[in-house]
């Protein structure tokens, strides 16, 4: 085949293949059980080390250990995938995840509250955060895969993938809080536990339809999708916006226990109901965006939803009630998920199916590198002025996005409208 072709082949990796069943049991079932065990670690995590350590500073540094190796592991998951495809990636890291929680869950009421303790929910945290990002990369490419089979509708696609993601997030993060609250951290590691073996036994058997080649290593891959985000000016300015918008959703993920618990004077549940409100109002947007795109197309949608963000996170810093920062958490995430929906339809038309892989783990190392240094932030930050840093995140984050979606303007692929 002649290089002048190579953009039209069709995938070849092993992430490539068609599911043997169709999407819903095929795409959508096994990335609700890997989203869940996904939003019960990333979010009830945290808020067992706050709970056993009762530091400000460990809960920061918590999170940092929970997202530095994530963003190590996104380029090697991508590498696993080719190597072994989707379905052998995703059960591998779901029973690793689960056997990672109950060795925790047998550990913890052995070591009491000292160091070993503290030593233990932080490798946890570490561990979790890794086998996470693998079996969400699997998790992932399928649903890439079914975008593009899904043409002009790719953001249809996207948009269950997002709901399964917000409904996830919805219960993950409530169950999270009230386990940990009223059965103690065995109970909120075993639920993980059956999440994660769930999406094990769930992982649907694939077939190969393309000739295999040979993978790119981890360094190569990384080089092709800088090289494809390069040559798409409009997903490189989105995802611009999108890492300077990630600065301050982290920092409010990371300070949110802390925020929450000792100087709102809330319950770890409580904790857990905010990121559950966020759930529903993103939802809402979600099912809002998928009929708005196809009316009026992503530019519009997308430059509203980045207002919406703007606007909440701006006056995040001056809730001093649990109700308020409720409210404008739900408003900032309901934002955050409108321009997901954007740029995930973006990626799925403009990114080549052959780069895809690669593409797709350079994009999400890029934007999750903020989520590390908003811990390493809140570990470092006094509580009393967080609520400071956060505005200052906020403005660095209305700016970046405000460039980003005026560059955005009159791009063909952001102004048109999808076909119904």
């Amino acid at each position: 085949m002649s290089r002048k072709h190579a953009p039209t082949r069709p995938p070849s990796g092993r992430h490539a293949r068609t599911p043997a069943f169709g999407p819903v049991r095929g795409v959508y079932v096994p990335r609700t059980a890997d989203a869940g065990a996904f939003a019960m670690s990333t979010y009830g995590i945290p808020l067992l080390v706050l709970a056993v350590t009762e530091s400000a500073a460990l809960t920061g540094l918590a999170f940092v250990l929970e997202w530095v190796p994530r963003l190590g592991a996104f380029a090697l998951a991508g590498a696993a995938v080719d190597r072994l495809g989707t379905t052998r990636v995703l059960r591998i890291a779901s029973v690793a995840r689960a056997a990672v929680v109950l060795a925790a869950a047998l550990v913890l009421p052995r070591v009491g509250e000292d160091a070993g303790a503290v030593v233990t929910v932080m490798v946890l945290a570490a561990a979790t955060g890794v086998l996470s990002e693998f079996s969400y990369i699997a998790a992932e490419t399928a649903g890439g895969a079914a975008s593009r089979e899904a043409a002009d509708h790719a953001h249809r696609v996207q948009a269950v993938l997002l709901g399964i993601d917000q409904c996830a997030t919805l219960a993950g993060p409530a169950l999270a809080g009230v386990l940990l609250q009223y059965t103690g951290a065995t109970g909120m590691l075993l639920t993980i536990a059956v999440c994660s073996l769930l999406g094990a036994a769930l992982a649907p058997r694939q077939r190969p339809v393309w000739p295999q080649e040979a993978p790119l290593s981890v360094t190569q891959g990384l080089k092709t999708g800088w090289r494809t985000l390069r040559s798409l000016p409009a997903l490189g300015w989105l995802c611009t916006g999108l890492l300077l918008s990630n600065c301050a959703i982290g920092l409010v993920q990371a300070a949110g226990p802390v925020l929450v618990v000792q100087q709102l004077g809330g319950t770890s549940s409580q904790v857990g109901l905010v990121w559950s409100a966020a759930a529903v109002a993103s939802l809402a947007v979600v099912a809002l965006a998928r009929l708005a795109i196809d009316r009026v197309g992503l530019w519009p949608v997308g430059a509203a939803a980045a207002a919406l963000a703007s606007a909440a996170c701006l006056a995040l810093a001056a809730a001093h009630t649990y109700l308020t920062f409720l409210v404008l958490v739900a408003l900032l995430m309901a934002g955050e998920a409108g321009m997901t929906v954007v740029l995930r339809t973006l990626r799925a038309h403009l990114v080549p199916p052959e780069v895809f892989g690669a593409t797709l783990s350079l994009i999400i190392l890029l934007l999750l590198a903020p989520f590390p240094l908003a811990g390493a932030l809140v570990a470092l930050t006094p509580p009393d002025l967080l609520g400071h840093t956060i505005t200052a995140c906020a403005v660095l984050q209305a700016l970046g996005l405000a460039l980003a979606f005026a560059k955005l303007r009159t791009h063909p692929a952001a102004r048109r409208a999808v076909p119904a």
